[in-house]
């Protein structure tokens, strides 16, 4: 039966939710008219339609959230992205997998960040509650799904799938429900995106706050407060955004199978774009907090922060990278609206700077090459450049939709090879920002001219060209590029480590946040180099065979082909495949899924026999997600098993054919890479033609190649799943197979009963044989055997060996605790200021 009731409710929270929008931006406009008489009433009022938005946007969320966790659908949005196997975290994932969903959850954490405004910054709140109040408004006319005449504003959630679609089956029955939805896509079935898509739109909404703050600012003339309370928000968002940006990096390196961490793909720069020019814009800002200079390039990067965040919206959702992304989503007919967005909040930015341009206090002074507002301003304009190399080319599929849409012809084209365009400036840029991070530290913390700048300089040099020295060697790093990765890398970690020991020995650990910050910056560089650089492919095919026309030459080189049980030499390791596995509920391991049999309900299945003391033969167990095969890959070193490794697999004809997610050993200077690029189907076998033959109990004999050994037969008196009737005889035949070192049992039975013959054969995957006992011929004291086959179990994988890459893990993890200790120490500023009255 149909539920309209929540997603009516639903939609009714939406509308509730834009209107109180509106309406809390008038009212707080009011609230910075207002005489000071009026102004409480006025804000009491704010508060109040405030609250009844962050109400009614929250119940919206729990609306939809509703409708996926019970399975209702009817509303297209449940069908689209969930189903009835996916277990809860991954109910929440497909919350955010449609626009609707990623709107919604952009919308919750203004919410959020508006309320601790709110409740922290009374002296601002009118003018930067306007600038959220605004936001909100465009925010939730995403999802709004009116339309009036031609004109569409937002595509909503909680439309009905019949609304939705055109299928003949709800012209007979209107009130048709189908049985299951199509599921969460399987390359989202990961844990990294319950927590991924959540952690990056918390930055998306929190580069908001230091752009209101700078509204307020422009429109209250304050046109240097505001970088009091802007800045620990601007510290917070460039660490949770680049969190997000991170995460989605190890997503990918444990998803995804090219091999890496980041391509380049347009979505991942459309991210990774805003994010430096937001760092740029916290050196400006901290500039102009120690030297009352820079104050006007903080306001541009400020803006620009917030307005590249809405156009990585509009390339990511408007359809317009369909082409040219994997990620982008298909252009729900909102590109318009996306583009007024962020046209509107441009030109708002835009005239308020210009008309308070000249009024805004400059340094007039030229900054000294021995100043640290040299070497930020060296910096930020390297990262302004950094990101402009890489916007360019990504928005050329923009440019060609913008000069289509005039009547224009545009054929310019992506770079081809995104990882080598972008790569081949990138790391120059990197190599530079590691140099000045390390040479500006000095600069900051005390007076420099060049006698004391050669004597600071000095230690950390010899030290980091030691060390570098040291690396090269060891880790033979022979290519003059990567040499002088090395040595930038390594004289950064070295330079701000010396910054670091002299902050903590003089001073407190609040101040250490920039050192820290730029030690994992060395880090990052240094891990990324090896990873990237020097990742060694370790599944070479040695047998001459091609595993497939359709790869290329370089494809069917570095993939071996496993055969079940069969060792393979593969570099270091002696490499076997042991079979397929499952995922049970509540077991911490994998379950060989040969013992295991399928049902008609969805991710349940019947033990063959019993796995250890977890379940017994018979039981129904509860399977996590059984589309999904995990590989059982047994690595051996000297005749001992190492490690095993359980990269997965499934076959998705909505996605192309197979979905592979990689699995990888974790050891302290590398990591083993490995994914399954190919596997057998058993779903549909290709029987070969029957072969009889005739055996003696205690006789050896060849069935497909393996040797067998007759072990006679029993007279059965019960057999499961059969009721035997008087007279009825059950013969069942004991035979063993030997596969390299694994030995199998397969017990194929012969039943006689009233003079008919009925015959229950074995059929094993694995190994691709079924085997049945056709007859016994007891004067030859002979049993007759028919064994048909089909293709042994196998995969195709690839391994490689990631050296150093957890240094680049380790270097994220230092420099976003660097960001959290910077933010600390900002905003133990701004609350010393706020008590003291400078800050209301």
């Amino acid at each position: 039966m149909i539920n309209t009731f929540i997603g009516n409710f639903g939609h009714l929270m939406t509308i509730v939710a834009f209107v109180t929008a509106l309406i809390t931006a008038y009212a707080y406009y009011q609230h910075f008219k207002a005489t000071e008489l009026e102004k409480a009433n006025w804000r009491r009022f704010s508060r109040i339609s405030f609250s009844l938005h962050a109400i009614s946007s929250v119940l919206i969320a729990v609306s939809l959230f509703e409708i996926i966790y019970n399975h209702r659908f009817e509303y297209f949005y449940a069908y689209s992205h969930s189903s009835k196997a996916l277990p809860v975290h991954y109910m929440i994932s497909s919350f955010w997998e449609g626009q609707e969903g990623a709107f919604i959850l952009w919308i919750f954490w203004n919410v959020v960040l508006g309320s601790i405004l709110i409740a922290t910054n009374k002296f601002w709140e009118a003018p930067v509650m306007i600038v959220f109040a605004l936001v909100q408004a465009f925010l939730v006319s995403m999802i709004l799904g009116v339309v009036i005449g031609d004109l569409k504003i937002g595509s909503t959630p909680f439309i009905l799938l019949r609304d939705a679609t055109q299928a003949p089956i709800f012209q007979m029955n209107p009130d048709f429900v189908p049985e299951d939805g199509t599921g969460l896509n399987p390359l989202l079935q990961n844990i990294w995106m319950v927590i991924h898509p959540p952690t990056l739109f918390l930055g998306y909404a929190s580069t908001l706050v230091p752009f209101a703050f700078l509204m307020g600012g422009l429109v209250t003339r304050k046109y240097s407060e505001w970088i009091r309370p802007a800045l620990p928000w601007a510290i917070f968002s460039a660490m949770i955004l680049g969190m997000g940006i991170i995460m989605g990096a190890y997503w990918a390196y444990v998803t995804l199978n090219f091999g890496g961490y980041w391509n380049w793909d347009p979505v991942e720069n459309a991210v990774y774009v805003p994010w430096l020019v937001l760092v740029a814009s916290i050196h400006t800002m901290i500039t102009f907090k120690k030297s009352a200079t820079a104050l006007k390039t903080s306001i541009v990067l400020v803006i620009s922060t917030f307005i590249l965040v809405l156009y990585a919206t509009f390339l990511v959702r408007s359809g317009v990278l369909g082409d040219s992304s994997v990620h982008s989503f298909t252009d729900l007919g909102l590109s318009g609206q996306l583009l007024i967005y962020m046209l509107f909040f441009l030109v708002v930015a835009i005239i308020l700077a210009v008309r308070a341009w000249r009024h805004i206090p400059s340094s007039e002074k030229e900054a000294s090459v021995y100043s640290r507002e040299f070497w930020i301003f060296i910096g930020a304009t390297t990262l302004g450049l950094m990101a402009f190399q890489v916007i360019l080319p990504t928005s050329i599929p923009a440019w060609n939709a913008l000069v289509e849409g005039f009547g224009g012809i545009s054929n310019m084209a992506p770079p081809a090879d995104q990882i080598e365009f972008y790569t081949k400036f990138q790391l120059w840029f990197a190599v530079v920002i590691a140099l000045l991070t390390a040479v500006g530290q000095f600069f900051w913390w005390q007076k420099m001219d060049k006698k004391a700048l050669k004597e600071a300089l000095l230690t950390p040099y010899i030290i980091s060209v030691l060390l570098s020295a040291a690396v090269i060697v060891l880790a033979k790093v022979y290519d003059w590029k990567y040499i002088i990765v090395v040595l930038a890398g390594t004289f950064t970690i070295t330079a701000n480590a010396v910054i670091l020991i002299r902050i903590l020995k003089k001073s407190t650990f609040k101040l250490a946040g920039g050192s820290l910050a730029h030690i994992g910056l060395g880090m990052v560089l240094i891990g990324i180099m090896f990873s990237s650089g020097y990742s060694d492919v370790i599944s070479i095919n040695m047998s001459g065979l091609t595993y497939s026309n359709s790869w290329e030459d370089e494809l069917n080189k570095e993939h071996v082909l496993l055969w079940i049980n069969k060792p393979i030499q593969m570099k270091d390791y002696t490499v076997i495949y042991r079979g397929r596995q499952k995922k049970v509920v509540g077991i911490p391991e994998y379950v060989p899924a040969r013992i295991l049999e399928e049902t008609d309900a969805v991710n349940k299945m019947i033990a063959l026999e019993g796995y250890k003391d977890y379940f017994q033969k018979g039981d129904e167990v509860d399977i996590v997600l059984e589309e999904n095969d995990y590989f059982r890959i047994e690595y051996y070193q000297n005749e001992v098993m190492k490690f095993s490794l359980s990269p997965m697999s499934q076959f998705n004809e909505g996605m192309g054919g197979l979905i592979s997610s990689p699995d990888s050993k974790i050891f302290i200077d590398k990591d083993l890479y490995t994914y399954v690029a190919a596997m057998n189907d058993p779903e549909d076998p290709d029987w070969k033609e029957d072969e009889l033959y005739e055996v003696a109990p205690g006789e050896q004999f060849h069935v497909a190649d393996y040797v067998t050994y007759f072990d006679g037969a029993d007279v059965l008196e019960e057999l499961d799943g059969y009721t035997l009737q008087e007279g009825d005889v059950a013969v069942r035949a004991n035979l063993r197979i030997l596969d390299y070192d694994v030995e199998k049992t397969l017990q194929p039975t012969f039943i006689i009963r009233n003079n008919q013959v009925g015959k229950l054969p074995v059929i094993d995957n694995e190994l691709g044989i079924k085997v049945s006992l056709e007859n016994i011929l007891p004067e030859e004291n002979k049993f007759v055997f028919k064994v048909n086959q089909y293709q042994k179990d196998y995969v195709v994988m690839k391994a490689i060996v990631k050296p150093y890459i957890n240094v680049l893990w380790m270097g994220t993890i230092i420099m976003l605790l660097g960001f959290t200790v910077a933010i600390y120490r900002r905003f133990d500023e701004f609350k010393k200021m706020r008590d003291k009255g400078l800050e209301a």
